[in-house]
């Protein structure tokens, strides 16, 4: 018989589990390896969601972790979003968002202006060209027509957000490199991931893995949160249940307010002792307490927040949280916290709170 909890117990617990209350984050790496990789297409976002789950946050150590010790990658991944992963945990990701192959499709291809055959010509052209090389995105596109030979693509390649190159980097082709003059660059991931496989898991051993971490961090959890979570509902379900049934061993049934749920068996005495939380924490936009949350999950997003958290193109705010739920956003004006609740929190330990989030900010 499943045991039951309530989501005020399960949020403390996930604001525990993500180095949030308290801030215990012992390493960068760790970190991000705990939340199931952070959101990174805000750049000072995913710096700062790192820095507020560290006791002692070093200025300048993401990008210590990203371009000199290699440890961390940035490349798009979940969601189809930039973000920053282990590096040892890419070729999972790999195996997984590679195998859904939604470039493959006419309406994906109509959308970005390219035929099935320019597609292919992208794929096999983008590794020749940034094999041995660090190339910014100007330099990759020139590559790629040198290749093969069709000018057609450089409209393709130039507009939007990167679309034709998040292909490559769900198949572990392509991932960003050092910054150059204020550019980013890509490279592959053979050349500059250390110890990096040219022989991913498979398809359902990267899957496993993938929910085990989203578990870790966004437990209790079904697996319609984690498709919502991996790709917006792209995985195919019987594939999904399969996931979910091989790692039935390790994981445990929870009942949250009557919802079933399940966890990973080695956290359920954890959750179930965990006290509801009380303290008041500002997190960043993009932040992975949110994103990894349905948007209609109400213990955690109240109605009244949804607008002024989930805004247009979908831009997350960053966010006041008491008690677990979102109470409010907040923005830098003037290089000062502006605030904006939407209930009483508080005073001192939000005082506290701006003044140290304030801190690593400067």
């Amino acid at each position: 018989m499943a045991l039951s909890t309530t989501w005020s117990r399960v949020l403390a617990w996930r604001l525990r589990r993500q180095f949030v209350d308290p801030a215990s984050g012992p390493d960068v790496v760790s970190v991000v390896r705990r939340l199931a990789g952070v959101q990174a297409q805000v750049a000072s976002s995913a710096e700062l969601a790192v820095a507020v789950r560290r006791a002692d946050p070093r200025p300048g150590e993401v990008g210590e972790a990203l371009w000199l010790d290699r440890t961390l990658v940035k490349t798009w991944t979940a969601r189809g979003t930039l973000h920053l992963v282990p590096s040892d945990e890419l070729s999972s990701y790999a195996a997984v968002l590679g195998s859904f192959r939604n470039w493959e499709k006419g309406s994906w291809q109509r959308g970005h202006g390219v035929t099935a055959d320019e597609v292919a010509a992208i794929l096999g052209a983008v590794p020749k060209a940034l094999a041995g090389h660090v190339l910014t995105r100007e330099e990759l596109v020139e590559s790629v027509i040198e290749v093969t030979g069709d000018e057609h693509l450089r409209q393709a390649l130039t507009s939007g957000w990167g679309a034709l190159l998040k292909p490559l980097s769900y198949l572990g082709e392509l991932c960003y490199g050092p910054p150059r003059e204020g550019r980013v660059t890509f490279v592959s991931p053979r050349d500059w991931v250390p110890g990096h496989s040219s022989a991913p898991p498979s398809r359902d051993e990267g899957g496993i893995r993938l929910v085990r971490s989203f578990l870790g961090a966004h437990g209790p959890g079904t697996p319609e949160t984690f498709n919502t979570w991996l790709y917006r509902n792209v995985a195919p379900k019987a594939v999904l249940r399969g996931w979910f049934r091989d790692l039935a061993p390790e994981l445990a049934e929870v009942e949250v307010d009557g919802h079933p749920m399940v966890v990973l068996a080695e956290h359920l005495d954890d959750l179930m002792t965990t006290e509801p939380a009380t303290g008041v924490h500002l997190l960043p936009g993009f932040d992975q307490y949110i994103l990894g949350a349905p948007r209609d999950l109400e213990p955690l997003l109240p109605a009244q927040a949804k607008s002024k958290v989930s805004r247009a193109a979908g831009w997350i705010s960053p966010v006041v949280v008491h008690q677990g739920r979102v109470t409010g956003v907040w923005q830098v004006k003037d290089g000062v916290i502006d605030l904006d609740l939407l209930e009483e929190v508080p005073a001192a330990a939000l005082a506290r709170e701006v003044e140290r989030v304030a801190a690593l900010l400067r």
